[in-house]
């Protein structure tokens, strides 16, 4: 006679459920972009490439998710299952929206010359699942957030949302930097680069600790910590707002206008602005999770 083990082998409700359903959506959505890409809709460069690589990277991870709760498996795993999947269905969330629009942006056209219609065809196909695919992880997104009053995952929270927003951001920003950007010119700027680059290794750093679910052995307050940290980003990234556009749109030291010969796509002055727009989206961030950190319970084991 065989014994009872407690419960269940299989999950049935990380298929059923809402967020289950949003996944499986995911999934196949995820794989119908990529496919109908592969096969005949084509990519190029480094574009394509960011592309199938957020669109194979997601679907993976996907399934290993949806393998893990169908199983229960993830109750072996030594990480915060709750912080994993919440943050990782916000940075699916940013990586496809951004494939949703770089994809059709420079790939897609009206025409059929010179790639022909059936390649045309593939790719309008596989631009309109790329943005179900977006909504797939926005969904899932939606349904997990902490809700008022509720006892969560910090990574479900606003607080933690944000913190995966802030360091996509940071990654605009860097490749910009890398982009030509001229930041080596002045000491000023190069604090500027500073500050970003501290910022997102240490908001790096709470996500990573979330997510392994070790903020319990930390020996300092890890929640008070945050909430210093996210103080201090604030202050920083207001120095930055304000030095990187003097240093690099004041006639002084830059140029307040877009130089009429500067080449599209290798300017120094394109790359100045992308980074003084998104420093100032990062400088938002920043005081919204400031504001909603002061609301929220950490809780790691979740």
């Amino acid at each position: 006679m065989m014994e009872s083990t407690g419960g269940p082998y299989l999950n049935t409700a990380a298929v059923t459920s809402p967020v289950g359903i949003a996944r499986l959506l995911q999934m196949t959505f995820g794989c119908t972009t990529f496919s109908l890409v592969a096969h005949r809709g084509g990519f190029s460069a480094a574009y394509g490439t960011f592309c199938m690589f957020v669109w194979t990277f997601c679907f993976a991870i996907t399934v290993f998710i949806i393998t893990c709760e169908f199983t229960h498996l993830h109750s072996c795993l030594s990480i915060s299952w709750g912080n994993f999947t919440a943050a990782f269905a916000m940075l699916a969330t940013l990586m496809s929206v951004t494939a949703a629009v770089i994809y059709p942006l420079y790939f897609v056209q009206l025409g059929c010359y010179p790639i022909g219609c059936e390649v045309r065809d593939f790719r309008i196909a596989a631009s309109v699942f790329a943005g179900l695919l977006f909504v797939a992880y926005a969904a899932e997104v939606f349904l997990t957030r902490a809700k008022p009053g509720q006892v969560t995952s910090y990574m479900a929270t606003v607080s933690g949302l944000l913190k995966i927003v802030q360091a996509f951001v940071a990654c605009i920003i860097f490749g910009a930097l890398v982009n030509d950007s001229q930041h080596s010119r002045y000491v000023a700027t190069q604090w500027c680069v500073a500050v970003y680059s501290f910022c997102f290794v240490v908001t790096v750093v709470v996500v990573a600790f979330s997510v392994t679910g070790k903020t319990a052995l930390l020996w300092f307050p890890f929640e008070r910590s945050v909430v210093v940290y996210t103080f201090g980003a604030v202050l920083l990234y207001v120095s930055a707002a304000v030095i990187w556009p003097v240093f690099c749109f004041d006639s002084k030291y830059g140029s307040p206008q877009r130089p009429g010969l500067c080449a599209k796509g290798r300017c120094p002055w394109d790359s100045q602005l992308v980074i003084a727009i998104f420093t100032y989206v990062n400088l938002l961030l920043y005081v919204v999770d400031l504001a909603y950190s002061q609301r929220i319970r950490f809780v790691s084991h979740l």
